[in-house]
């Protein structure tokens, strides 16, 4: 009988949203929009009767949506692009959750609400809806606009800011008050997750994915892909984060990988089917008649996140040196509220420290500025229009002189380079650090969940300490090592800044001194953050003095292969940013036009040995764009291959059939077998 219930509810929501999404395009309306008001027609608060048994499946299903649309956003959201927006993403969403939390807790004082309320108001309409705005784009077609790639990294920005908040609300719901300690903790946390995924995802995955093309299975790639979509996002959630932020990475690493024209052409309808779930779920929590009963805060609270929104994002988009035509578009994208405000608004009332009005507020303001999002997207052109005629003389000079001043190129100087050394040094320490801090947390994980199994083998808690600490510090051999001769370089780059305009004679002195007092103080630090690390590990002293002995004696044996192995996978790490970006999606047998079939011949070419042409895919080869022929064949070890796909890899001794005039068959050929070189 459930199964029946279940089928009969999706149905009916497939049946409705299919509907609506008629309607709406036939009235060129956003398809979202549809999505919600179908939501509202079949939800529980709408009358004659209730068409829905049960909304749990259907928040399931919405959940799956959730999963998937955050997950397509990475695939197109790499992480080359989250590097050119990251600063203006972080100043832009820091400046918006901070005015919006001010406002929020202002607004809540101005109602007469008692301050957990109004904290919790704060809070709640300071994130944008990350999945209402990304499909909101892509029904305009603006998902590839240069705002619309800022508006994503601010939202991926607000998502991690978001996972903050949540925790520190529920330290303050508790106690009343905010602990520093808890707020580095989560931090800590929090960096050392996303970290360690980034690092070990983009040198594990797109060689996975390598494999997997093998078989030229359309059917095995998809399973793998949204394998490795679930398994992540269980990952995160299991550790106390957003499933949206899980499922965003793993979609940004797999994005890095060769074959991501193919797999974003496979996902996309996977996405498309269940986000109109997620869509049509946000419909049924909305009731009609609670938004009558609380109109007139839920009319408030929804100008104020439109216009606060707006505004607060557009200033931190100008602060961060973008100019005004952005910043403007920018703003106009993010005046909405969604599910990370539905989440702290769930958190308050589970903690019992709000009040019962506020859920229902919340879910209403999140629908009226839902329906407003794709018009103030749609106008947003319009709008900087109004903002420029009306913004004073005086004030329009002034940000002109503000926005040059900002972006203006820094004069090349001695120490440019030397900065530029040092900042890079400063990130691969990080890095590491990162890493041996997630080994630790995974090994006081162990020790927290699994020691008290292991003492009873081991001969007690403290010899199960020790193994555990020795294990942690022999994982982390490698990048300790690395960071150790890192601050040695990073020292040696320091002293050259700091001497540029010293006298000759002295210079070499000072220089010295320098370098080995950095060196030094960066190695006390190494070794506390060692020992912080360490200490729900660290044995007593006599079990303490042994294990230092034993990783000493092994940190000699392995030393040398430690580096070899940082040194892989530091190389496997350049090697996956390094890969080609994504292909046009233009195949390579595209159809030549009519009047230049006159001069059109075909023309066999052999891939020799040690040439440009082998192992390339014919997407990376970029053939047509270079040389204008076309690969309509391969014959490889007696088989033929007709209309080879783009992702075709091809191999010494292929012999190709090309199509082309003499000038490109020739130029292909030279193409082909030039020597291949590394770059």
């Amino acid at each position: 009988m459930d199964q029946i219930l279940f089928l009969q509810d999706l149905a009916i929501v497939m049946i409705v949203a299919g509907i609506a999404t008629i309607l709406f395009r036939q009235f060129k309306q956003p398809v979202v929009l549809g999505y919600i008001v179908a939501g509202v027609i079949i939800g529980p608060f709408t009358p004659p009767f209730e068409l829905i048994s049960d909304k749990s499946n259907i928040n399931t299903l919405a959940e799956l949506g959730v999963i998937f649309l955050m997950f397509s956003l990475g695939l197109e959201f790499s992480l080359r692009k989250l590097r050119e927006v990251g600063n203006t993403a972080f100043i832009a969403a820091s400046v918006e959750i901070i005015i919006m939390i001010w406002a929020g807790y202002e607004l809540g004082q101005l109602f007469g609400w008692n301050q957990m309320d109004c904290v919790f108001l704060g809070a709640i309409i300071s994130i944008s809806s990350t999945t209402i705005i990304v499909k909101t784009l892509e029904s305009q077609g603006k998902k590839k606009e240069k705002f619309a790639q800022l508006i994503f990294g601010i939202l991926i920005i607000e998502d991690i800011l978001a996972i903050l908040i949540i925790a520190l609300l529920s330290g303050f719901a508790k106690t009343g008050e905010i602990v520093v300690k808890e707020i580095g903790s989560i931090v800590l946390n929090l960096s050392a997750f996303m970290g360690i995924l980034l690092i070990v995802g983009l040198i594990a995955v797109p060689r996975l994915l390598n494999f997997v093309a093998k078989f030229k299975s359309n059917e095995m790639l998809l399973v793998t892909v949204v394998g490795l979509c679930f398994g992540v996002s269980l990952i995160t959630v299991k550790l106390g984060y957003s499933v949206a932020l899980g499922a965003f990475l793993i979609g940004a690493i797999v994005a890095e990988a060769r074959q991501i024209t193919k797999i974003g052409t496979l996902m996309f309808p996977v996405r498309d089917l269940f986000s109109a779930v997620f869509f049509v779920s946000i419909g049924l929590l909305i009731s009609p008649a609670m938004i009558l009963k609380f109109i007139f805060p839920v009319l408030i609270i929804s100008a104020v996140v439109i216009t606060g929104q707006v505004l607060s994002a557009a200033l931190g988009c100008f602060i961060s040196g973008k100019d005004m035509r952005t910043s403007v578009k920018v703003g106009m994208g993010l005046g909405q509220i969604g599910e990370f405000s539905f989440i702290i608004a769930s958190l308050g009332l589970s903690l019992s420290v709000t009040s019962d009005f506020l859920y229902p507020i919340v879910v209403a303001v999140s629908a009226l500025t839902t329906f407003s999002t794709p018009y103030l997207i749609k106008n947003s052109e319009k709008a900087y229009v109004l903002m420029d005629k009306i913004t004073p003389s005086p004030l329009r000079r002034t940000m002109e002189v503000y926005n040059t001043w900002i972006n203006e190129p820094s004069r090349v100087s001695h120490n440019m380079i030397g900065r530029k050394i040092l900042r890079k040094i400063s990130i691969q320490i990080g890095i590491n650090l990162l890493i041996v801090t997630g080994i630790f947390i995974t090994f006081v994980f162990l020790h927290e969940n699994i020691s008290s199994i292991l003492q009873n083998y081991l001969g007690g808690i403290e010899v199960t300490k020790a193994l555990l600490w020795i294990a942690a510090m022999i994982m982390s051999f490698p990048f300790l090592i690395a960071i150790w001769r890192k601050m040695q370089a990073a020292g040696m780059v320091v002293a050259e800044l700091s001497t540029s305009s010293s006298a000759e004679p002295r210079k070499s002195m000072i220089k010295n001194v320098i370098s080995k007092t950095f060196f030094a103080v960066g190695t006390v630090i190494l070794i506390i953050i060692i020992i912080l690390l360490s200490s729900t590990l660290l044995p007593s002293a006599k079990a303490l003095l042994l294990a230092v002995f034993l990783i000493a004696v092994t940190g000699i044996f392995i030393y040398r292969g430690s580096v070899n192995i940082y040194a892989h996978a530091q190389s496997a790490l350049k090697e996956t940013f390094l890969q080609p970006p994504d292909p046009e999606p233009i195949a390579e047998h595209a159809v030549l036009q009519y009047p230049l079939l006159q001069d059109i011949r075909l023309e066999s070419v052999n891939i020799k040995p040690e040439s440009v042409g082998t192992k390339k895919l014919i997407s990376e080869l970029r053939l047509r764009t270079i040389t204008g022929a076309t690969i309509i064949g391969i014959e490889r070890r007696g088989k033929s291959i007709v209309n080879p796909e783009a992702d075709e890899e091809l191999a010494e001794g292929d012999k190709l059939l090309l199509l082309g005039n003499d000038e490109q068959l020739k130029a292909a050929e030279e193409y082909l077998n030039s020597p291949w070189t590394r770059k």
